[in-house]
């Protein structure tokens, strides 16, 4: 028989390691050489237990003295053999297998508290508003189904006359064991769900769960400012815990209609405002609509078609509380399509005069400034 490596050797640390070292050591040979990480490679698998039986005996301060002082002499019949004992050696360092490879070995044993009180879950409630609804803000109600605690049984999930009992399937643990390869590997029991016990009478109206689905109606208030995307929380408002747990949330998500007239840009509101050309040319002042009804609108002399003019303070209230956007007002000057003789006569007049101060071809300037006019405010209200 061949003999046996030195543990210090096999996980590549000195005698005068500290346990964190010899720690850091096995967990890195243990990654490396894993079963699942080598199918079918069988070196990989004898350095995988070499690595194993060498962190069972350094991890622990006595055997790792006994080992110190006989070799492996004064750690024989010590706990370890093998994979084929009669307690898994897994269990030994399940902390790091939990960490690394995600569940726990069998021999740990850790105690679940699944009979403890459980949070609610959170909800999420879709809500489309309108455009001016967004701007101004809203109270409205709605309508939801989620899981209240039972009346008839008072949450218990049980009847008056059940009792509880150790679950027959998992004997109270609240997990059953499967084999994986080396591994046994511990899951939520499928008959109790983890809890241990069984109800032999659960109660007819929420068939023991303690909880069912409930209508319920929520009333929401809706700040000014909210723009597609915001999201509010209700507190509370979400389903019910299980066994005392607290209650979720209700998280509302908002939707905004778009606008026939407006477009909203942060908190700046956009339109296309038409006037005439008289109007642009001598300034005017006109009524113009606003989220809060009408405005009135001065039109400087000289005004050009796509400028922009602001109405202070007509805009959207900043949701956090920083001022109020403006409405801006792009305009649109509107040539006449029709021309009566009279008309014709006053601009052909003017294009001459505009032809004496150097400003020639007035009315192609004016007929291509229309047809701009007309491909910008397309499909528009005017």
């Amino acid at each position: 028989m061949a003999a046996k490596k030195d543990y210090y050797e096999i996980l590549g640390v000195s005698r005068t390691a500290s346990q964190e070292e010899i720690k850091k050591a096995y967990r890195k040979m243990a990654l490396k050489y894993h079963p699942d990480r080598n199918p079918g490679d069988k070196q990989a698998e004898e350095w995988f237990k070499q690595a194993a039986e060498a962190y069972e005996v350094l991890r622990d301060p006595q055997k790792r003295r006994a080992y110190d002082l006989h070799g492996h002499a004064g750690v024989e019949g010590s706990g370890f053999h093998g994979f084929s004992g009669s307690e898994d050696i897994f269990s030994a360092f399940s902390d790091i297998f939990e960490e690394f490879f995600g569940f726990r070995a069998e021999g740990k044993r850790t105690s679940h508290n699944y009979m403890g009180p459980e949070p609610g879950a959170d909800l999420r409630y879709d809500l489309t508003i309108s455009f001016e609804e967004a701007a101004k803000g809203i109270e409205t109600e709605i309508s939801i189904v989620r899981m209240e605690s039972c009346e008839k049984c008072g949450g218990s999930g049980h009847t008056e006359s059940s009792q509880t009992i150790s679950c027959p399937t998992c004997h109270g643990r609240g997990q059953v064991i499967r084999s994986e390869g080396f591994f046994r590997v511990s899951t939520i029991c499928p008959h109790c769900s983890g809890r241990g016990t069984i109800i032999t009478s659960p109660c007819t109206e929420c068939a023991g769960e303690g909880r069912k689905p409930t209508p319920k109606k929520v009333k929401v208030k809706i700040p000014e400012g909210v723009d597609t995307g915001s999201r509010l929380r209700l507190k509370g408002e979400g389903e019910a815990g299980i066994r005392g747990g607290r209650r979720g949330d209700l998280y509302i998500v908002i939707h905004v209609e778009p606008h026939d007239f407006f477009q909203r840009k942060g908190d700046d509101i956009y339109c296309q405002i038409p006037i005439s050309m008289t109007q642009a040319a001598l300034g005017a002042e006109i009524e113009v609509p606003t989220l809060e009804g009408k405005g009135s609108l001065k039109i400087p002399p000289g005004t050009q078609h796509g400028e922009q003019i602001r109405l202070k303070g007509h805009g959207i209230k900043n949701i956090r509380g920083y001022g109020k956007g403006d409405l801006v007002a792009e305009i649109i000057v509107v040539i006449p399509d029709k021309l009566t003789e009279r008309q014709k006569e006053l601009l052909e007049e003017f294009e001459t005069i505009e032809k004496d101060k150097g400003n020639s071809n007035f009315l192609k300037r004016l007929f291509r400034w229309r047809s701009k006019a007309d491909k910008t405010y397309q499909g528009k209200p005017r």
